[in-house]
């Protein structure tokens, strides 16, 4: 079967799915493999639940007609995105990358664009890699009027990979901030990486700049551009209304002011990034102000949750040594009594422990009362401040706050890495 036959399938199909166990009636299983595991094997399983075909790139599994051979499915994946990009390529595309924030700003103007258009469609959970980007696309329905996608990466190319399969119209680089470095290995590399985005999109439509971003500014010369900032000579000029002792994260455009549940000063480009982009689509101001201030934070993402007059701002969905520091720079700001819990920053290879070591600088000379850190990597740092409270895992943090409890206070911090998963305190706190 050639592509254009199976995707006359697919477009009949209830969708792909690439876990044999979630295989819904009528659906496409395509069978990955990873380092722990082979899709191959549960191709027949897949067709068992449901699926009515099974695409697998080892022949030993192809056990009944339903099931047939490629000779690379992630490949297979891709091409099969791309050709449902090239059927409906007259719906635009809006892709959103950047080491910090990429969520919280497709979230935001997904929000802000449904004030328009009844069908926007953006990326699900954290579909963000080039398995997820391919299903996010193919998650596309025909009557979708906007999309708006959500790229990640860990290496070199990876964007670039991933723009050839989403093909976007539009794009946004939230910033250039110190993350994944085991991939990319220098800040360099990362500026590069992100920097795939605007080389792609250098004969298209428009992207959205931040003109406050130097990096953004000098790396897009030549570019369409639609530039937001505080300078009254940019596209779009916005008013950061934050102060030190400010929660909230709030902002004003042409006199009207915008009161965001996000936190933080480090939201507000995020904020300010999906206002641009709703006005370019010739949003109003007072669609943008509603979207905006409706928009409540979830997935552990810069919510703050009220417990025993406590305030407690979880941002754990995942950290790295830029998010983390404006995190505590935000924390450290705050006025009244402060705990901070922080998990490891995975994924840093050869520079790990410098960047702890910054981060337990900073902690040593904060105004934070009380410091828990969890995690191998700040086990392992030095420390001299006697606020600062180490473990090796979550499991002895658990043991220590069963057996003595957190003293009341006015705020409380929780921040991490993904895989630490800090969330699962917050009912112990």
């Amino acid at each position: 079967m050639n592509i254009q036959s199976i995707y006359q399938l697919y477009s009949i199909s209830s969708g792909v799915e690439i876990n044999s166990k979630k295989v819904k009636k009528g659906s496409i299983f395509v069978a990955l493999k990873g380092k722990n595991f082979d899709g191959n094997q549960f191709a027949y399983e897949a067709i068992s639940n449901g699926a009515i075909l099974a695409v697998v790139d080892n022949k030993k599994y192809v056990r009944c007609k339903k099931i047939i051979f490629v000779y690379n499915t992630l490949y297979f994946l891709h091409q099969l995105a791309m050709y449902h990009r090239y059927r409906f390529h007259h719906i635009p595309i809006i892709a959103i990358t950047g080491s910090n924030g990429k969520t919280t700003t497709k979230e935001l103007t997904a929000a802000i664009l449904s004030k328009k258009y009844n069908k926007v469609h953006s990326t699900k959970n954290n579909f963000n890699n080039h398995i997820g980007i391919s299903l996010t696309i193919l998650s596309m329905p025909i009557d979708t009027q906007i999309s708006v996608m959500e790229i990640g990466a860990n290496h070199e190319k990876e964007i670039e990979k991933m723009c050839s399969i989403i093909d976007p119209d539009y794009g946004y680089i939230t910033n250039f901030g110190i993350a994944h470095l085991e991939g990319f290995k220098s800040i360099e590399g990362i500026i590069r990486s992100k920097l795939e985005l605007y080389n792609f999109l250098k004969k298209k439509i428009k992207s959205c700049l931040n003109g406050d971003d130097p990096i953004q500014l000098s790396n897009s010369k030549g570019m369409k551009r639609y530039i937001f900032s505080e300078k009254k000579t940019t596209d779009i000029n916005i008013e950061y209304l934050w102060t030190k002792n400010s929660i909230k994260s709030i902002l004003s455009i042409k006199n009207k002011k915008i009161v965001s549940s996000l936190i933080g000063d480090y939201n507000l480009y995020n904020i300010a990034s999906a206002i641009t982009i709703g006005i370019y689509f010739k949003i109003s101001l007072k669609k943008i102000k509603e979207a905006v201030e409706e928009y409540v934070p979830n997935n552990y993402r810069s919510q703050i949750l009220i417990k025993k007059n406590t305030k407690i701002i979880v941002d754990c969905y995942n950290a790295n040594p830029t998010s983390m520091m404006k995190a505590l720079t935000f924390f450290n700001n705050i006025q009244g009594n402060k705990i901070a819990i922080l998990g490891d920053m995975l994924e840093l290879g050869f520079f790990s422990n410098n960047e702890h070591d910054k981060i337990i600088s900073f902690l040593e000379k904060s105004n934070i009362n009380i410091i828990f850190l969890i995690g191998n990597i700040f086990f392992n740092t030095k420390k001299t401040s006697q606020r600062i409270k180490k473990f090796m895992n979550k499991k002895n943090f658990v043991e220590w706050i069963q057996k003595y409890s957190i003293q009341k206070m006015d705020y409380i911090l929780i921040k991490g890495s993904r895989k630490i998963a800090l969330e699962s305190l917050i009912d112990l706190i």
